[in-house]
């Protein structure tokens, strides 16, 4: 399952979460506002930035809310 590090309020996060809704996409998300979850972020991706990314399934890391909206309609849209 996609991890998702958000913060409370960031319209940019609220964007990923209603795109991955409208998928249907599940996601582990992880609010920086809860204990150790910011340091973990930063261990990850290196930056204290939100939102951000990881699909460790395909390899995947990635900051910016519209870089990360057309990933998941690109991983998660069936195909016809």
């Amino acid at each position: 399952m996609p991890i998702l590090y958000v913060k409370s309020g960031c319209a940019f996060c609220a964007k990923v979460l209603q795109a991955a809704e409208e998928l249907g996409v599940s996601l582990d998300v992880r609010n920086v506002a809860d204990p150790g979850i910011t340091e973990e972020l930063i261990a990850h991706g290196g930056k204290r930035q939100m939102p951000y990314l990881i699909d460790e399934e395909h390899n995947v890391a990635m900051y910016e809310s519209d870089d990360i909206v057309s990933y998941l309609h690109e991983t998660f849209t069936p195909k016809q």
